[in-house]
C-alpha cells in the first residue's frame, strides 16, 4: 500500500495537549479511547510540595519523572524515592514499578514536578521496584541523520512485569527517529509481536529567539488494516498506534524531540518484536560506515529541583 500522508485518521489517534485531560491528570489515555485495549498514560503536573493519590486497580504501573523528584508512598510497602531531572533533555531519571490493587501518593519533592504513569493490565502480583537511572545506560541507535539515544528502563533485561514495556527516546534536532518504519501489530513468535503503542511527545527549541518548537509523526497501514496519520507535534500531545508500520518521528532543524513510549498487547510473552518496512529497512546496511551524531548521549545533569 502506498500511504497517502494526508492524515486522514489525526482526528482518531492523535491527542493534541489538552484535549485527553481528566481531573488532576493534564493528559489521559485509558480504555475509555475507542479500539484502545491495553495499555494507559496519566501525565500529572505537581506544585511544590503537591500530591496526588491515585488506585493502580488492575494495572502495573511504570512511574516516571519528566521534570523534578517525586516520592511515591505505596499502600502495604516502603516509600520509594525517584531522583529526577531538570527536563527530558537532561538525562536520565530514576523510575519506579509498581504493582497492581494498590494505592499510590506521589509527592513532589522540590519546587515542583512532572509526572508519567504508564500503565497495562496486570495479572500477576509483584512488588514495587525503585529503577535506579543508572541501571538503563542509554543506548546509541542508527547513525547520521538517523541518530538517537534509547533509555530502556521498562524494557527486558531491565526491567521484569507482567506486560507492560516502557521506553523513552531522544532525537536531537533535525534527526529523524523510529526509522526505518517498523510494525509490531501480528502475534509470529520470535519475530513479531503484537503491542499496541503509546508516543507521549516533548520538544525543545535549540535556540533564545522564541522558535516554536516541533517535531513530525507518522503511522501508516496496509490494505487489509489501513491507518494514516501525519501529525506535527509538541509538549504534551499523544500519538497512538493501534497497528501499522510507525516511523518516521521528525526532529524539526531547530528543536530536540523527546517521545515516551508505552507498550502493551494480549501475547502471552512480553517481547518487543518488530517488522521493518522493506522499503526502506535496507538503510540499516549503511549505519556500519557512519558515525553516531556526536550531541549524543544528552546530559546526565539531572538537575537541582530538589535542593
Amino acid at each position: 500500500m502506498s500511504p497517502s500522508g494526508r492524515g486522514a485518521d489525526n482526528g482518531r489517534w492523535v491527542l493534541p495537549f489538552g484535549e485527553a485531560s481528566d481531573g488532576a491528570f493534564a493528559v489521559t489515555v485509558t480504555d475509555a479511547v475507542d479500539g484502545w485495549q491495553h495499555t494507559s498514560l496519566r501525565v500529572a503536573h505537581l506544585d511544590a510540595g503537591g500530591s496526588l493519590t491515585h488506585d493502580t486497580g488492575d494495572e502495573e504501573l511504570v512511574v516516571v519523572p519528566l521534570q523534578g523528584s517525586v516520592t511515591i508512598e505505596v499502600s502495604g510497602s516502603e516509600p520509594i524515592r525517584l531522583d529526577g531531572r531538570a527536563s527530558v533533555f537532561d538525562g536520565p531519571s530514576d523510575t519506579a514499578y509498581l504493582p497492581r490493587q494498590r494505592t499510590i501518593t506521589l509527592r513532589d519533592s522540590g519546587t515542583g514536578s512532572r509526572v508519567a504513569l504508564c500503565g497495562a493490565r496486570a495479572s500477576t502480583d509483584r512488588e514495587p521496584r525503585r529503577i535506579a537511572a543508572e541501571d538503563a545506560q542509554p543506548e546509541l541507535r542508527g547513525a547520521g541523520r538517523a541518530s538517537r539515544e534509547v533509555r530502556a528502563f521498562g524494557l527486558p533485561p531491565v526491567l521484569d512485569a507482567d506486560a507492560i514495556l516502557v521506553c523513552e527516546v531522544i532525537t536531537p534536532a533535525g534527526n529523524w527517529s523510529s526509522w526505518p518504519p517498523h510494525k509490531h501489530d501480528e502475534d509470529r513468535p520470535g519475530v513479531e509481536s503484537e503491542l499496541e503503542e503509546i508516543y507521549y511527545f516533548e520538544t525543545r527549541s535549540t535556540d533564545s529567539r522564541g522558535t516554536d518548537p516541533v517535531g513530525y509523526q507518522r503511522v501508516y497501514g496496509t490494505d487489509d488494516r489501513p491507518i494514516d496519520v501525519l501529525a506535527e507535534v509538541r509538549t504534551g500531545d499523544v500519538v497512538l498506534v493501534p497497528h501499522g508500520w510507525h516511523g518516521p518521528a521528525m526532529a524539526a532543524p531547530d528543536a530536540d524531540l523527546y517521545y515516551l513510549n508505552v507498550m502493551a498487547g494480549p501475547g502471552a510473552e512480553r517481547a518487543w518484536l518488530i517488522c521493518d518496512d522493506t522499503s526502506h529497512a535496507w538503510v540499516r546496511e549503511g549505519w556500519t560506515d557512519e558515525p553516531v551524531d556526536p550531541r549524543l548521549p544528552f546530559s546526565d545533569d539531572r538537575g537541582d529541583d530538589d535542593e
